[in-house]
This record gives structure tokens, C-alpha cells and sequence, in this order.
């Protein structure tokens, strides 16, 4: 009987979400986290990315993967070997889109293909870090370069 004395109306209140109103606000707002502003050059230069990949013959599997750690722009199969591929698109080549693939972001993908791979169990297929780099000057062509095993994991 305990347990229906507890649901009277004066112990109600005590329960109420409105008795908590910061964590009720923030619980709405993680319900509707805006979505991160659209990149139009990004998003181009990922599209030509994924046909040039295609072209070459990898298999894309999975387009702007994003988990806790982080985010890779594209996945891919290029054989029997995992390709996790950063694009990086500019209007200019200063500096160049490869070298704005620092240490950090390096780690922050490897993070994440480490999250990846984490659904392949033991043994885990073999994989490799591309940086595909795109330049593409307003009214004018884009520049493709690709650097397969851009650098190493930074387990």
C-alpha cells in the first residue's frame, strides 16, 4: 500500500519535471541539436572525391561516418584493405589542402577508424589512412590529388 501513497497528489509535484526545469531544458534542446552549417565547397569536393575513388575502382562504403570521436569523410574498399579517406577542398593551394591534414586531425581520424573497425572483431581487416585533396578555383576546373597511405595510425 505504500507504493499508492506515494502517487498522491501532494507527492506528484515533488516529481515533477517542472521541479527540475534546467535539466528539462537541456534534455528538449539535446532533442534538437541544430544540424552544423552546410559546407557547399566541402560537399562538392566529397562528391568528386567518392567518383574519383569509384573511377579507381574502391567500393565506397560508408559517406561522412560520424561517431563519438569523431568523423571521416569517406570509407572505402579498396580490395581487400579498409580505406579511410579525408577530403579536403579549397578555392587556392596556400597552403595545401594536404597540409591542413595536421597531427591532430590525424589522431581524430584515427580515432574514429579505430571506432569503425571495432565492429570487425579479430582479426580486423588491414586499413590505411588517403587524403584526397581537391582545389577547385571559382569558374574553373577542380584539381585532384590523391595520396594513398597518407600517413599512419596513431594508436
Amino acid at each position: 500500500m505504500g507504493s499508492l501513497c506515494a502517487l498522491r497528489p501532494e507527492n506528484l509535484r515533488e516529481m515533477s519535471p517542472l521541479r527540475y526545469p534546467s535539466r528539462m531544458l537541456s534534455w528538449l534542446q539535446s532533442l534538437f541539436k541544430p544540424e552544423p552549417p552546410v559546407d557547399v565547397l566541402g560537399q562538392r569536393g566529397e562528391n568528386v572525391a567518392a567518383k574519383f575513388l569509384r573511377n579507381l575502382g574502391y567500393k565506397i562504403l560508408l559517406r561522412n561516418f560520424r561517431c563519438t570521436v569523431g568523423e571521416i569523410d569517406i570509407i572505402a574498399r579498396d580490395g581487400k584493405t579498409i580505406v579511410f579517406v579525408e577530403v579536403k577542398t579549397r578555392v587556392d593551394d596556400e597552403p595545401t589542402p594536404e597540409e591542413q591534414v595536421n597531427s591532430p586531425k590525424q589522431h581524430q581520424i584515427t580515432k574514429a577508424a579505430r571506432f569503425y573497425l571495432g565492429r570487425y572483431g579479430v582479426p580486423q581487416p588491414p586499413a590505411r589512412f588517403d587524403v584526397v585533396a581537391i582545389v577547385w578555383p571559382a569558374g574553373r576546373e577542380p584539381q585532384i590529388r590523391h595520396t594513398p597511405n597518407a600517413f599512419e595510425a596513431t594508436f
